[in-house]
């Protein structure tokens, strides 16, 4: 007989609560949990499509190891002895930073991604980090780190409270949103304009978003960081800035206007094509409004000034007085969380700790950009190494990431993954990258798998936290995720063989001792032993989650408070515990060497001749690309599911009617794009969705190489955008690949005969 269970949706950001159907081992429906206590029911195609995904027959179920060139199932036994045999003689022979480890997008959706990655990096010694947000949201952290000291708090819009939101670069309507997590936030906003509120996209394109919008602002892209400038001058030369409660929280503030004197909206106004009265009423509005917010997202993040727009978005923020205040900008606080600490100065953010190999690209975050993964690893390091040795990448584990699809110049990634000593892939499917490694290791389909949101609920627009257990008993030859990673842990460190349940004791061993020996916990000074022993759960991953929840902001604190958080009140509540709205959180969070907001950071102030040297640039030269999203999709990783596809799921470029005349371009026909990176061939649509000079096309296609087994993929592979792209064009400050607002050229291509 079918029964329900329930999971959180794992194919977005959103986190939306599902009732499933399971008929056996077999999840055969999905649809919203109208108990979940943060989606209410709300569940869009994506989640509707669970069970397609979950049991897609290209799924694979056995590990495989090359042998002699060829890809091979084996037993688990065979790849762990295989990967262990592989990685440690890179190590030793060549040093720690010759293996390069990739982290991709899916990681922050398992609990798995989340609790050991991290022990990988540590016990490897590595610095060779690469990761997506090196493609998406890196400039984010960096800014968060430089005004805050903590590259994590992320100041997330208070959707449900406020009564005015400027938006840039985002889409939710068809993303569900990105570094906001908010479940049905089509109906936010539109519960936003149903009590008065004011919605203002700006974007190059007529987004399902911007046609909410009360106001929609088609910029030119990559331009927003000298809109935002200019607005900050508006508001000094107005008279117009109030920083309110965090009157005394903030320095800078005098700099901030020093630095953006000469961004007047006269001046901005041709680059950005945005009328300077228009300009001065963003920011009146901003300003007047009874509380407002300021969020942009990736299509303001991936440009040549992505660091700098993200620390305009909170300079905005914060000189209205809507930062860390209900209805404004605020701080979410994760039950996983650190318990909040006494304000005081901390140690900062630092950038450049150590740079990549052959270009000199200073890390961010821990991490080196991820377009430079193909030159790292078949470049010869420069003299000066920047800290990571004289050897280029020799050895790659790539978990959960295809960036010869996500990165610039896959071509070139192509042929640098074929010449590694060694590779290992984690990774459900046989796609474009994990077709080179040597091992792949596949995890089960999300519904075999337990699950927690520990990234999402840092993002999220109200505290709330959620937990399910496996959907689906596991099946006879499957490895739980959470084993794999341990397992490949072991490996890695010269530990083959142990049970890998040794890797999360480690982890209880070291949070713990490190929570009892520090005076501001709720645990300083107990036993540890006593506190691990007090641990509930079926697994050392459910035993690390019940420590987190315990050690956390709302948890128990191992009998300090019996109301408190702990695995088994989360598991008293299947639907989720409602921890609250959003708080005020400055000054504790802040961890800057002042213990206030650093207003104009250094590193910001030293980029900024660079923004102000785009004013002098010719506006009107060529056309420019941006990317766009769908809502039955999710980068490269769920164009396998037939449900998925078709509709306005395509992979085509929109093309205004007028460049469209002008170049002689026909609708369904076939276009050449052509950049610096290379070109490709892609079918024409012409849509006055897009502003004219401008043309869009959808990231994450170009399943069309062999050797992989994507089938439903490959029978419409789509055409690779990132292919235009020779990873040179980087934002300084992040590393992070500019995808929007880069030239092209375009020309008609005749019909097939």
């Amino acid at each position: 007989m079918p029964r329900t269970a329930l999971r959180v949706c794992p194919l977005c950001e959103a986190t939306c609560g599902l009732t499933l159907t399971v008929d056996g081992t077999r999840v055969t429906g999905a649809r919203g949990d109208k108990d979940d206590v943060f989606s209410r029911g709300f569940i869009c195609p994506k989640g509707a499509s669970f069970g397609a995904a979950d049991g897609d027959p290209d799924r694979l179920t056995r590990p495989l190891v090359r042998k002699n060139g060829t890809l091979e199932e084996a037993s688990w036994e065979e790849a762990f002895d295989a990967v262990a045999a592989g990685i440690r003689p890179v190590v030793e022979q060549y040093g720690p930073h010759a293996v390069g480890v990739v982290l991709g997008n899916p990681n922050v959706h398992t609990m798995a991604g989340a609790l050991y990655p991290p022990l990988l990096l540590a016990g490897l010694g590595t610095r060779s980090l690469f990761t997506a947000g090196t493609v998406d949201q890196m400039p984010k952290h960096v800014s968060s780190g430089l005004l805050f000291g903590d590259a994590f708090a992320i100041p997330v819009p208070d959707l449900d409270r406020t009564d005015h939101l400027l938006m840039l670069g985002a889409n939710p309507l068809d993303s569900n949103g990105s570094l906001c997590t908010a479940p049905d936030f089509p109906g936010r906003l539109k519960a936003l304009r149903a009590r008065g509120g004011t919605l203002t996209v700006v974007d190059p394109r007529r987004t399902r978003t911007a046609k909410l919008a009360d106001r929609h602002v088609p910029i030119r892209p990559g331009t927003d960081a000298l809109l935002l400038a200019a607005m900050v001058q508006v508001l000094f030369a107005d008279g117009l800035v109030t920083l309110g409660a965090l009157d005394e929280q903030v320095t800078g503030v005098e700099q901030v206007a020093d630095a953006v004197r000469n961004f007047t909206p006269e001046a901005v106004a041709a680059a950005c094509d945005v009328p300077a009265a228009t300009i001065r009423e963003l920011a009146h509005e901003l300003a007047a409004a009874p509380t407002a917010a300021v969020y942009g997202r990736v299509g303001a993040s991936t440009v040549a000034f992505g660091t700098l727009t993200c620390w305009l978005v909170d300079v905005l923020n914060v000189l209205t007085g809507n930062l860390d205040r209900p209805g404004g900008a605020m701080f979410p606080l994760a039950a996983t969380g650190k318990e909040p600490r006494p304000a005081g100065p901390g140690k900062g953010f630092a950038l450049g700790r150590w740079r990549s190999r052959a270009s000199g690209h200073p890390e961010a975050k821990g991490e080196l950009p991820i377009a430079a993964l193909a030159e790292e690893i078949d470049t010869l390091p420069r003299a000066d190494d920047g800290g990571l040795g004289t050897s280029p990448v020799r050895a790659l584990v790539c978990v959960a990431a295809n960036p010869v699809l996500s990165t610039p110049d896959g071509d070139r990634l192509d042929k640098a993954l074929s010449s590694l000593d060694f590779m290992v892939s984690v990774d459900p499917y046989l796609n474009e990258t994990s077709r080179h490694a040597h091992i792949v290791l596949p995890p089960p389909p999300p519904s075999q798998s337990a699950h927690h949101d520990f990234a999402f609920n840092g993002f999220a627009v109200r505290n709330q936290v959620r937990y399910n257990r496996p959907a689906v008993p596991l099946e006879d030859g499957r490895m739980p995720e959470t084993e794999i990673l341990a397992r490949l842990v072991l490996a890695a460190i010269g530990m083959h063989g142990a049970e890998p349940d040794a890797v999360d004791a480690l982890a209880i061993d070291r949070t713990l001792g490190k929570a009892v020996a520090d005076p501001c916990t709720r645990v300083h000074g107990r036993d540890p032993k006593e506190l691990a022993a007090a641990l509930t759960g079926d697994n050392g991953p459910e035993r690390r989650l019940d420590m987190m929840l315990r050690l956390g902001p709302y948890g128990d604190g191992f009998g300090a408070d019996p109301d408190g958080l702990s695995l088994q009140r989360l598991l008293d509540h299947p639907h989720g515990i409602d921890l609250g709205p959003l708080a005020p959180r400055i000054p504790q969070l802040l961890k800057t060497r002042s213990g206030r907001v650093e207003l104009l950071p250094e590193p910001i102030a030293e980029d900024l001749p660079r923004l102000a040297a785009a004013l002098d640039a010719d506006p009107t030269a060529g056309l420019v690309l941006v990317g766009r999203r769908h809502l039955r999709s999710n980068n490269s990783w769920m164009h396998n599911v037939p449900a998925l596809m078709g509709g306005s799921n395509r992979c085509t470029l929109h093309v205004h009617p007028d460049d469209a005349a002008r170049l002689g371009l026909d609708g369904g026909q076939h276009a050449r794009v052509s950049a610096a990176g290379g070109e490709i061939a892609v079918p024409v649509e012409i849509t006055d969705a897009v502003r004219p000079g401008v043309v869009s096309l959808p990231h994450g296609w170009g399943h069309d190489r062999p050797g992989t087994r994507l089938s439903v993929a490959a029978a419409d592979p789509g055409a690779n955008v990132n292919q235009l792209l020779d990873g040179t064009l980087l934002d300084p400050l992040s590393g992070t690949a500019v995808l929007n607002g880069f030239e092209v050229s375009l020309a008609p291509l005749p019909a097939a005969p």
